[in-house]
C-alpha cells in the first residue's frame, strides 16, 4: 500500500466510523440512470419541446445547449415559477427518467455496498433531484427496496427546493431522526457537496471520471473516490 492510498483509506475510515446514517444521491453513485439514452438527449428534447411551442426565447444560447435537464428545468422555473408550463416539464422529465430506467446500469460494487452498510445496521435513504418514482422503481429491479424503503426523497413540484437546497437532506434526516453529525451523505455533484455542508452532514464524493473528480475538488469536497471497492473492503473488515 502507497502512501497516498494509506492515507486515503483513513480518510475514509475517519467518515464511515460514525456514520450511522447514510444519504445517497441516486444518479451516478447508485446507478447511471440514463445509459440507453442520455441526459443530453432529454435536455435537447426539452428545448425542442419549449420551441414547438414558440418559447424556445425563454433560453439563453448557453442554456438551450446545456446537457443537464435538470438544469433546463430549473431555468425555465426560475422564469415562469409555479406555472403549467413548468409543471408539464417536470412530468415529461419525470416519464424520461421512468423510461430509463429499463436501461440503467448499476454502479460497480454499490449494490454490496448497499447490502452490507445495511446488514451493519446503518440507516440509508436516497436524496435525489431525480424523481422519487424513478429512484424507488430502480431500487425495486436491484432488489434493494428494503435497504431504504420509505427513505427515499426526490424532486417536488416545488423546483426551488432542488439541490443545492438541503431539503431533500432534511427530509431524510427529519424521517430517520438522524443527527447530522452522524449522517454521511454520498454524491457526485457540486450541487450535492454543497446541500451536504447546508445539512451539516459529511460528504463522500464519487467520480466516476478526472472530469468529475475536478468538480467535486473545486466545489471543496476532500474526501473522492473513484471506485466504492475500498469502502467496500472497509465495511466488510467491521463484520469480522
Amino acid at each position: 500500500m502507497t502512501a497516498e492510498t494509506g492515507q486515503v483509506t483513513e480518510k475514509l475510515r475517519g467518515l464511515i466510523a460514525g456514520a450511522r446514517f447514510v444519504l445517497f444521491d441516486f444518479d451516478g453513485p447508485i446507478c447511471k440512470l440514463f445509459a440507453g439514452h442520455t441526459a443530453e438527449q432529454v435536455a435537447k428534447n426539452q428545448v425542442r419541446w419549449l420551441e414547438e411551442r414558440g418559447l424556445r426565447g425563454l433560453l439563453t444560447e448557453e442554456e438551450q445547449r446545456e446537457p443537464d435537464p435538470h438544469v433546463v428545468l430549473r431555468m425555465v422555473d426560475r422564469r415562469h415559477p409555479d406555472s403549467d408550463l413548468v409543471f408539464e416539464l417536470e412530468k415529461r422529465l419525470t416519464l424520461q427518467e421512468l423510461r430509463a430506467v429499463e436501461s440503467a446500469y448499476p454502479t460497480a460494487h454499490v449494490d454490496v455496498l448497499i447490502q452490507t452498510w445495511y446488514a451493519l445496521g446503518a440507516r440509508l435513504a436516497v436524496a435525489t433531484n431525480n424523481s422519487p418514482l424513478a429512484a424507488t422503481r430502480y431500487l425495486a429491479t436491484r432488489g434493494l427496496s428494503e435497504c431504504f424503503a420509505p427513505h427515499i426523497y426526490g424532486r417536488t413540484q416545488d423546483l426551488s427546493l432542488l439541490k443545492p437546497h438541503p431539503h431533500c437532506l432534511n427530509r431524510a434526516l427529519s424521517a430517520l431522526g438522524a443527527e447530522p453529525s452522524e449522517t454521511l451523505m454520498i454524491g457526485d455533484t457540486a450541487t450535492d457537496f454543497q446541500a451536504a455542508q447546508s445539512a451539516g452532514v459529511r460528504f463522500m464524493g464519487y467520480a466516476r471520471n478526472e472530469t468529475k473528480e475536478k468538480v467535486l475538488r473545486k466545489a471543496g469536497a476532500e474526501v473522492v473516490v473513484g471506485s466504492f471497492e475500498p469502502l467496500l473492503k472497509l465495511l466488510r473488515d467491521r463484520r469480522r
